[in-house]
């Protein structure tokens, strides 16, 4: 699959339509509407690239110069793979004129949408062009509760709100099922997530959730869910500042309703029920461009299952090799190099310093309590022992998080050279977590589901030694720890290991057999001015990836 992409996708696109849906109420609501615009057609990819081969191109030749140059320059993932072919397909790609236009930023899609986008314009974010901020802080002060709208934001004639219960299999399937046929498709149509009830039980259910955040649109006639929206609480860092805010997640509306203009209501909706809880921040990502954000990072595939990418299209063999040389190439070790074991709730405490001290390292984090640890990296395990859900797996198995735990004597060595005193502090001295997220394949005849796993946080104390990371010790660790993961990965039969360019997964991604995929994840933050942060790219002096370390489900 190209990405992850939008996390609020169908604000911007709202033209898809599914003639084969036969629901005929949702028929009815979509055809109900007093104005009906004409939708224009998009440019196919084969008209695009013809007019690429006409020279239509608006990438100015010495601009491809400077790009290519300050790629070898950087020396970052991939970068001695650049030509200035590719390179100017990027641009194409990124939409760069937008960028020096101030209509667009990095990642960017949908050019007609971005300039003057209605909504976002009312909205307290930064907005498009505009310099950075002197100071990182609030756009606008909070509220107190008797000020925030008390009623509900009216939906179109035929709608109705509703609040959805994770808890109750039957609504739970209802989101399963609306996101699984409605939700993030890649570019060419050929993959959709596919959310398991216990997937969404472990991403919507943290600690201190909201269930009135959990926002839902039904047809007011026959009750079908027909659009979602979920908010859930996180504690975020962002440099040096502190604040509680939502994390924006899932926004789907059925295809044939994207013409009804839902999305706006809705992010509207899950805002006022954000506010009525005293928080005003929000997180949330987006695989298209709106106004503005704080960084951009670039999706990265480790393939796994080589023959089966193959046939589904997820890759390809490139010019001057073989399938039978790719395979060989990924072929990944039988057992892990470190000696691991699956994390325990005796590890939630060292589990945590360990994250909390090793996070510190970055821009933008999620700040952690135990039980925040707890049911992140413990909740999502499944229940059984491994191989009672297939191949290295649990029951209902989503998240994999395995620990390093050193001997008494070589801590004792250890903590020597760190100068810790307290022989429990660093009992685990390693760990790392990935989660599992599947795709429907839609139109493959021999296979209907592409097993995926994504590195989610990790952490180490090597980075806390003395220049570690100048000398390659932290680097070297990292690649042999998340190397590791690749193996757990594929004793659970997965097909592809995805992983951003966050955090400190740049350096590792070339030596692990990563792949550059062709998928961006744009970063936002609601209420919040900040400058721009390391991800895809170095920013003010700080490493790729550096500047975000929240990994969004």
């Amino acid at each position: 699959m190209a990405s992850q992409s939008s996390k609020i996708e169908e604000i911007i696109d709202t033209t898809q339509e599914n003639p084969s849906d036969s629901d005929s109420e949702i028929d009815k609501a979509a055809t109900s509407s007093t104005s009906q615009k004409k939708k224009k057609k998009k440019k196919s990819k084969a008209a695009r690239a013809l007019a690429a081969i006409r020279g239509r191109s608006e990438i100015p030749q010495e601009l491809v110069d400077h790009v290519l140059e300050k790629v070898k320059a950087d020396g970052a993932a991939g970068s001695d793979e650049a030509t200035e072919d590719n390179v100017r397909e990027a641009l194409e790609q990124l939409k760069i004129m937008d960028v020096a236009k101030g209509k667009a930023g990095l990642g960017g899609h949908n050019k007609k949408d971005m300039g003057a986008h209605k909504f976002w314009a009312t909205q307290p974010v930064p907005q498009l062009g505009e310099g950075p901020p002197l100071d990182d802080g609030y756009i606008e002060p909070s509220k107190p509760r008797e000020e925030v709208r008390q009623d509900p934001y009216p939906l179109p004639k035929d709608f109705e709100w509703s609040t959805l219960d994770i808890n109750d299999p039957k609504q739970n399937k209802e989101v399963y099922d609306l996101l699984s046929l409605n939700y993030v498709e890649d570019e060419d149509a050929s993959f959709r997530f596919q959310y398991s009830a216990e997937f969404l039980q472990w991403a919507l259910k943290p600690p201190g959730y909201f269930k009135e955040w959990h926002v839902g649109v039904r047809v007011s006639s026959n009750k079908k869910l027909v659009a979602f929206i979920s908010g859930v609480p996180i504690t975020l860092r962002v440099r040096g500042k502190m604040f509680t805010a939502s994390e924006i997640n899932y926004l789907c509306i059925h295809k044939k309703l994207r013409s009804k203009r839902l999305a706006p209501v809705l992010i509207k909706e899950v805002t006022r029920q954000v506010h009525l809880q005293g928080i005003f921040q929000a997180i949330y990502t987006a695989g298209v461009v709106i106004p503005t954000p704080i960084s951009v990072c670039r999706y990265y595939h480790r393939p796994l299952n080589v023959p089966k990418l193959l046939e589904v299209g997820f890759t390809y063999v490139p010019r001057n090799s073989t399938a039978a040389r790719m395979i060989r190439m990924n072929k990944l070790p039988d057992a892990t190099t470190l000696k691991l074991r699956p994390m325990e709730e005796k590890d939630v405490v060292s589990v945590a310093d360990l994250f909390t001290k090793y996070m510190r390292r970055f821009d933008m984090v999620p700040v952690m309590s135990l039980d925040d640890v707890r049911h992140q990296f413990l909740s999502g395990q499944g229940t059984g022992k491994i191989g009672d859900g297939g191949e290295g797996r649990r029951v209902g198995q989503v998240t994999w998080t395995y620990v390093v735990e050193v001997s008494v004597m070589h801590l004792a060595s250890l903590r020597a050279r760190l100068s810790f005193q307290n022989p429990e502090t660093h009992k685990i001295t390693d760990f790392f977590s990935v989660y599992y997220l599947p795709s429907t394949i839609i139109h493959s005849p021999r296979h209907g589901t592409l097993e995926a796993g994504y590195l989610y946080y990790y952490a180490t104390d090597v980075a806390f030694e003395e220049d570690a990371e100048d000398d390659g010790r932290l680097k070297n660790r990292l690649q042999t720890l998340i190397g590791d993961a690749l193996v757990i990965a594929n004793q659970a039969k997965l097909d592809v290991f995805n992983a951003l360019t966050l955090m400190d997964n740049v350096p590792i991604l070339k030596d692990l057999k990563f792949g550059v995929g062709d998928g961006y994840l744009n970063f936002y933050l609601y209420n919040w001015r900040t400058a721009k942060l390391a991800g895809l790219m170095d920013e003010d002096g700080v490493k790729a990836g550096k500047g975000v370390g929240v990994v969004m489900l």
